[in-house]
């Protein structure tokens, strides 16, 4: 009998090269299609949530995989836990109806970004460092106009294969995770390709004085217009939530 398994995991995207399967490239979908092919002796095909892209982290992933298999589901827990690499640990493994999909059944996502105030090296490759301490007041002003809907076309790389830019952001905010560590954290239905790190370069340039403060909002104004896209590096990017 088929049945359909929901693996929930995170992963230290330090040293994939993204997570799309890549031929010749180490990534998360490889790694984890390679244990799984392993343990229930055939080809898995992952269907995930989302993509990160290269060095970029998750706290929280979702994907599932079909399989006639009989093993219990702590079993394949434990299995894939002892044969993984230690950048990815499964936190969960659930059954679930045949028609759940992990992409498409998935009504919100959730990131957080992290920016670091003080360099540090031991947090380099979770972190993004400016050299001065930042106004939290100042910076979600900027980012507020981002929240509901509206068109991303100029949030997301060239080689998005998104069918629409459209997409709904339901919470945008920027918070102080300790003296020198600041967050931005932000939900919405779903994302384009590296859309929150162009916010984020987006949101720093303006702050810094390289954009004038009206270039987020022009950006959403004028989707049909080509507007410069700042991209923050992966490193302070987490995919935090994934909910159904």
């Amino acid at each position: 009998m088929e049945r359909n398994i929901k693996l929930t995991y995170s992963y230290d995207g330090s040293e994939f090269f993204g997570f799309q399967r890549q031929p010749g490239f180490r990534t998360v979908q490889g790694e984890l299609e390679k244990v799984l092919g392993t343990v229930f002796k055939n080809k898995i095909d992952l269907v995930s949530a989302g993509r990160t892209d290269r060095g970029v982290h998750a706290k929280k992933q979702v994907s599932n995989f079909y399989t006639t298999s009989s093993i219990p589901l702590e079993k394949i827990k434990r299995i894939i836990n002892g044969l993984i690499p230690n950048d990815i640990f499964i936190l969960d493994v659930q059954e679930m109806n045949l028609d759940f999909h992990s992409r498409f059944s998935a009504i919100y996502r959730s990131y957080e970004y992290y920016i670091g105030e003080d360099r540090n090296p031991f947090q380099s490759r979770y972190v993004t460092f400016v050299d001065e301490e930042l106004d939290l007041e100042r910076l979600n002003k900027i980012v507020s106009p981002l929240v509901g809907q509206h068109d991303f076309s100029n949030f997301r790389l060239s080689d998005c294969g998104s069918n629409t830019t459209i997409r709904e952001i339901y919470e945008a905010k920027f918070e102080r995770v300790d003296k020198k560590t600041i967050k931005l954290y932000v939900k919405g239905n779903a994302f384009l390709k590296s859309q929150i790190r162009i916010i984020v370069g987006t949101v720093l340039s303006i702050y810094f004085g390289k954009k004038p403060e009206n270039y987020l909002i022009e950006m959403l104004k004028n989707p049909n217009i080509q507007y410069a896209k700042i991209v923050a590096e992966p490193f302070g990017l987490h995919l935090f939530d994934i909910g159904y």
